[in-house]
């Protein structure tokens, strides 16, 4: 599976389709915070394409208001970066940049991924978004990930979205990218049939990434410790972080 198989599963209208170059000058004025971001952005894109808008006008769902954010499209990119590229930190960084709700498909060393972050109003800058909450990202990988393919090709058609607004619409992209992830710990996919559950998986899914990096810091600990009873203690502790994964792992 390449980036094309992964564009075409989106399967986006044509009257949705924009191909248009996105300059580095907007990334760099807009996402860049620090000086390494920037040589980043420099050194590390290499093609940043604009490649559909969806809209009321482009798909038929409506735009969505409240107090928090304002949803008038979405936007979806293509990013090729450079091979050596930082590519999870380039992946923040064009979400920063880009004010709208956006889908960013990526294609590093024959990974293709997605990416998607809500945004939200700026409580510091009046008229300006930021990234509400953390990037849901998913890379493929075709020998862990490829019996899957049929069922999460199907699951991230646009036709299978919610369609009630475009924050649903694109909630619905973020609840499939969560159903690849919680997929391979469990073995299975399945998008979540309702927010409540792809909340709960969301969280879950959280957990065990928080579990996952105490488990090796205890083991590399304990395999340092020289003293029999902090190697016990260590030991303890281990397990008892490894039965509170296999319980977040559960509520996937």
């Amino acid at each position: 599976m390449n980036g094309d198989q992964l564009l075409s599963a989106l399967d986006l209208p044509e009257s949705s389709r924009v191909d248009q170059r996105v300059p580095k000058k907007l990334l760099l004025e807009n996402g860049a915070p620090t000086a390494a971001d920037k040589r980043l952005i420099n050194d590390g894109v290499e093609e940043l394409l604009w490649h559909a808008a969806l809209k009321p006008t482009t798909i038929g769902v409506p735009e969505y208001r409240d107090d928090v954010r304002e949803y008038l499209e979405i936007a979806i990119l293509r990013l090729t970066p450079r091979p050596m590229a930082k590519l999870v930190r380039l992946t923040e960084l064009v979400h920063r940049a880009i004010p709208y709700p956006l889908v960013l498909l990526t294609d590093q060393d024959a990974r293709p991924g997605l990416s998607v972050a809500h945004k939200r109003w700026s409580q510091g800058e009046a008229g300006k978004t930021v990234v509400d909450g953390d990037i849901v990202a998913a890379d493929w990988d075709e020998l862990r990930d490829g019996a899957r393919w049929p069922a999460f090709r199907d699951a991230l058609a646009l036709g299978q979205q919610p369609h009630s607004s475009l924050h649903a619409l694109y909630q619905g992209w973020m609840d499939t990218l969560i159903a690849l992830q919680a997929a391979r710990a469990t073995g299975a996919f399945s998008v979540a049939g309702d927010a409540a559950v792809a909340a709960g998986r969301r969280a879950a899914l959280q957990e065990c990434t928080r579990l996952d990096a105490e488990i090796t810091r205890l083991r590399a600990a304990a395999s340092k410790e020289k003293q029999l009873a902090r190697q016990v203690e260590l030991n303890q502790e281990l397990k008892r972080i490894e039965a509170a994964k296999a319980a977040a792992r559960d509520r996937l």
